[in-house]
């Protein structure tokens, strides 16, 4: 053990390690609010409206003094957001692809909606430690952290991206050919439902999520391809029977906003609502049995402390409480996308 050492002036030896790893760390909020202050300016869109732009046609755009634009031009082209091509600056792919308001897999209301909803709590995130209890202000304390009032249009909008492409990779990477009808539990905004059925032509799909939750969802899907084999059945899964007549459901990004023991009687609900030879599908970022990682996973699970009271469970403790519930045949299946790291599929004998 390397002996303690007292006061600044001690040199006991150089430190064996490097702390850039630290020092990353500590600026972790200047990326994060680098990248909020640009969505917030409408950076991007601009650029990608005018095809690039000088710096002083950007700044007037933008309706922003020289000084500040230059400074976040600079850090955003330092991220990996912008280039330069002379005088002329311009979106990289990734923020073409991401960035720019009107394309299918935009990211700005996410963004927003991290701003409005959980960079505040954050800054209070000790407070969740001491405590043990979501330290997150609400607008309208007491009516539940998805309730209207306290979830606008854009929180669901924002989330639309993260499970489209989610929901994309995990049809890549698990056969749900042989499911005919879905039971979305929790569904929200509707990506999931229709990346599904746009891969599984024979495949319908009924998003069971709150009552104003469907009614915006039905809303932002009208005339939207595919949406004619998404339903939807308004409730509560904690104050009612999950309906019947599925064979599959599916759970995405749900269980971490609960404790153990709502996700057990949420899971339990599946079980019963389920036909024998029903599958059921827990799309989480899965913590390892070991509790070392990964990263993303351990991270959403702080997040979870934060604002929920949820974390990010291991796959050994999700195997636990299936087989609890009745579920046989757990398998798991490993990816890699923006809202999840895999599945957990079991089958109800």
């Amino acid at each position: 053990m390397r002996p303690a050492v007292n006061g600044a002036q001690g040199t006991q030896g150089a430190p064996s390690s490097d702390p850039t790893p630290l020092m990353r760390m500590t600026t972790g909020l200047w990326v994060s609010q680098t990248l909020s202050a640009a969505e917030e300016v409408d950076l991007f869109t601009f650029l990608s409206e005018k095809g690039g732009s000088d710096l002083t046609e950007l700044a007037y755009g933008l309706n922003l003094s020289e000084r500040p634009t230059e400074v976040l031009v600079t850090a955003c082209a330092a991220l990996g957001l912008l280039r330069r091509q002379g005088d002329h600056i311009v979106n990289t792919d990734l923020a073409e692809d991401y960035l720019v308001r009107g394309t299918p897999y935009f990211l700005g209301d996410y963004i927003r909606m991290l701003r409005e909803f959980v960079y505040p709590g954050w800054m209070r995130v000790a407070d969740a430690v001491r405590e043990d209890r979501p330290v997150r202000d609400e607008s309208a304390p007491g009516a539940g952290i998805f309730a209207k009032e306290n979830r606008p249009a854009f929180f669901w909008n924002g989330l639309w991206p993260l499970s489209a492409l989610t929901a994309q990779t995990l049809a890549a990477e698990v056969d749900l050919s042989f499911i005919t009808s879905l039971l979305d539990v929790g569904g929200g905004g509707g990506a999931f439902a229709v990346e599904l059925c746009r891969r599984y032509r024979d495949l319908s799909v009924t998003i069971y999520d709150l009552p104003h939750v469907c009614e915006h969802t039905q809303e932002f899907l009208r005339g939207m391809d595919h949406g004619e084999r998404v339903r939807f059945h308004a409730g509560d899964f904690f104050a009612e029977d999950l309906p019947r007549g599925h064979d599959a459901i599916l759970l995405s990004m749900i269980l971490h906003d609960w404790a153990e023991e709502a996700n057990r009687e949420l899971l339990d609900k599946c079980y019963r609502a389920l036909p024998a030879g029903g599958l059921i599908v827990i799309s989480e970022l899965l913590v390892d049995d070991d509790r070392s990682g990964p990263l993303e996973a351990a991270l959403m699970s702080m997040n979870m402390l934060v604002g929920t009271p949820g974390r990010n469970y291991a796959v050994g403790e999700y195997r636990s409480w299936l087989e609890d519930a009745g579920f046989t045949r757990t398998r798991v299946v490993s990816f890699h996308a923006p809202g999840a790291n895999g599945v957990v599929l079991a089958r109800k004998p």
